[in-house]
């Protein structure tokens, strides 16, 4: 009978994957033997393995070129990193590597590309392109880097009031400034509302540029920026919603020469279930496909694209490790598994949005499995894990008296530590876990590097005030 753990993922999936497979029963992620480095580091524990984020890039460059060659597409294509995804500094440092722009959204991080100016990791001359609603620090800042050689930033206009308010933060100016437009896109119907905060309407875009932007000196609109909260899917309303962009782009382009960019925002989705099956070059071979396709009807020349990638970037480098304390049988069919640290401080967004990952036990691959729920270490009611992104459950090996479960979740790379308050307060006093960095070597042995000890109670109570 087929009833080892390793069985059930067999059948089910296509397994081995290119990052999975397992040895001696253990998980092995990218060829690093998981368990190795349990033994070195402990639980709970989160890893960055670096050589993901290099991959993820030039697999978008790769796809966006070749759509560019095979669809005759006249624009260029420009990746940049959406640095909310993860500011830490290795991410940054690896990303930095492939030749990419950088996407901003608060003050701050206009401070961070100042950052890595003077650390050589950036020149002048790469595109920072600044999303958000930009209070004032957010324009000051701006119009700093402009002023001190960054010629190549684009702050994207969230309303039509950023303008006037950039334009008295940049004084006298040499040339002007390339700035773009962010269309308010529709929202999908089931959304709470129905058109989005960020951005300018579709039928105040025009008018926006004639009356405020044509014959100002201190600015060139470059870029129209268009962005679907539920990211690029291949279904009847993203391809609504890119047609009406791509015809106010070629309204735009008609008063407004200079302009020849359209970023389409970010939106590639990670891989959350070993069932994935996103088919990322048919998606971008369409969408060139479809923007030259209008710009062709329109007799327009088809623009620049931008991408503004972040979880895709940086998603799938993550992983969370855990080990199960103990078993708890509170009825006849709910057997709960107890991890050592909480979901909802070191994994928040399967809290907060019901995010799913992929979950895989590290060791026991050869054990009987069951279907359990996972709880974790707060008393918040609302701390567990039940379900999977493929099935309405989860299960895993049953617990041995020999040697502790190990558990990963795998592609948290992206958001987890920003939203989960990183270097804070933790819900309960929950310590933040360790973080370790893995890397390859020229004769690719990994290599791994502690970034951060598990949280202090020291620091916590610091910071209450203690």
């Amino acid at each position: 009978m087929k009833n080892k753990y390793y069985d059930l993922i067999d059948q089910t999936f296509e397994f081995p994957q290119d990052e999975f497979r397992t040895e001696d029963g253990e998980l092995m992620f990218h060829d690093i033997p998981l368990m190795e480095i349990i033994k070195q580091y402990g639980t709970p524990l989160k890893i960055t393995y670096l050589p993901k984020i290099s991959s993820q890039i030039q697999k978008a460059k790769r796809m966006f070129n070749v759509a560019i060659a095979k669809t005759d597409y006249r624009g260029t294509y420009n990746y940049c990193y959406c640095t909310k995804s993860s500011h830490f500094s290795f991410v940054m440092e690896e990303a930095l590597k492939n030749d990419i722009n950088l996407e901003t959204s608060s003050a701050f991080d206009i401070n961070l590309i100042q950052e890595l100016f003077e650390a050589n990791l950036i020149t002048k001359d790469k595109f920072i392109v600044c999303n958000g609603y930009k209070r004032q620090q957010y324009i000051d800042n701006i119009a700093s880097i402009y002023k001190d050689g960054f010629h190549n930033v684009v702050p994207v206009m969230d309303n039509m009031e950023e303008l006037r308010s950039l334009s008295e933060a940049l004084g006298d100016i040499d040339e002007p400034m390339k700035i773009g437009i962010r269309i308010a896109s529709e929202e999908e119907p089931k959304f709470d509302f129905y058109t989005s905060r960020l951005g300018v309407r579709y039928n105040n875009i025009l008018s926006f540029y004639e009356e405020q932007i044509k014959e100002n000196s201190k600015f060139t609109l470059k870029m129209l920026h268009f962005f679907i909260n539920t990211g690029i899917r291949d279904t009847a309303y993203y391809w609504n919603e890119l047609s009406k962009c791509v015809n106010v782009y070629c309204d735009l382009k008609r008063i407004c020469p200079d302009l020849d960019s359209l970023n389409i925002g970010g939106g590639f989705p990670c891989k959350t279930s070993l069932a994935s099956n996103y088919d990322y070059e048919y998606m971008a071979e369409e969408i060139l496909a479809q923007i030259k396709n209008i710009c062709s009807n329109r007799e327009v020349e088809e623009p620049n694209i931008f991408t503004e990638f972040g979880s895709f970037t940086v998603g799938e480098s993550g992983a969370t490790l855990y080990s199960i304390l103990g078993q708890k049988q509170q009825n006849d069919r709910e057997s709960w598994y107890m991890i050592d640290s909480s979901f909802i401080t070191t994994l928040p967004d399967t809290w907060g949005i019901n995010q799913r990952f992929i979950m895989l036990p590290i060791n026991h691959w050869d054990s009987e499995y069951q279907r359990v729920f996972l709880g974790g270490l707060t008393c918040d009611s609302e701390d567990y894990y039940n379900a999977d992104s493929h099935a309405n459950a989860i299960f895993l090996p049953k617990l041995q008296p020999d040697e502790p479960l190990y558990i990963g979740f795998f592609h948290t790379g992206a958001y987890q530590e920003s939203l989960g308050g990183y270097g804070g307060i933790q819900h309960c006093l929950i310590p933040a876990p360790k973080h370790i960095i893995i890397d390859k070597d020229e004769n690719g042995e990994y290599t791994t590097k502690l970034f951060a000890k598990e949280q202090s109670h020291k620091s916590m109570l610091k910071i209450l005030g203690y």
